[in-house]
């Protein structure tokens, strides 16, 4: 399938930005998912911060990969004015990037305060990039409460026209 450079650039954004939110929900349901199935499983004893923080960022790539490539097969294989307009959508939405820089910054925190609190408790790797992840979720979440107690992002009016 022949594809121009415009599709593909419009595809690979709207993969990365899809990438993005695969991460950032992972991040936050797969550590109360995980505490969930070992008490269950295995009880209490077998629960550690190392864990909780390892299964927190190898669930946030996974997420990020699934959504990702799914992303990629819907819009690669979409038209390339249909492409284009999600991409303008998304690009003007004030919700998703308000949602992405609370998340970003949230991220950003917990990667610096997490081995700082808890440094001699978990290994650095997962201290730092699990602590990414748990911020990422809570900055996302910050973003919804925030969105939910009346202050929502502005909207932005787009008017576009296709040309055939």
């Amino acid at each position: 399938m022949q594809t121009s450079s415009a599709h593909a650039a419009d595809t690979d954004y709207l993969v990365r930005q899809s990438m993005a939110t695969g991460y950032q929900w992972s991040s936050l349901l797969v550590p109360p998912a995980y505490i969930g199935y070992i008490i269950a499983r295995k009880g209490k004893r077998s629960l550690s911060l190392n864990k909780i923080l390892r299964t927190t960022w190898v669930g946030g790539l996974g997420g990020a990969a699934v959504a990702g490539s799914g992303s990629y097969v819907r819009y690669a294989y979409s038209s390339e004015d249909s492409v284009r307009m999600k991409r303008i959508e998304t690009t003007y939405n004030t919700d998703l990037l308000r949602r992405n820089d609370h998340s970003t910054i949230g991220g950003i925190l917990a990667a610096v305060l997490t081995p700082a609190i808890l440094w001699k408790r978990a290994s650095a790797i997962n201290l730092i990039l699990g602590g990414a992840g748990l911020g990422s979720g809570v900055g996302m979440l910050s973003h919804y409460f925030r969105s939910l107690t009346g202050d929502p992002p502005p909207k932005v009016e787009i008017n576009l026209t296709t040309s055939h």
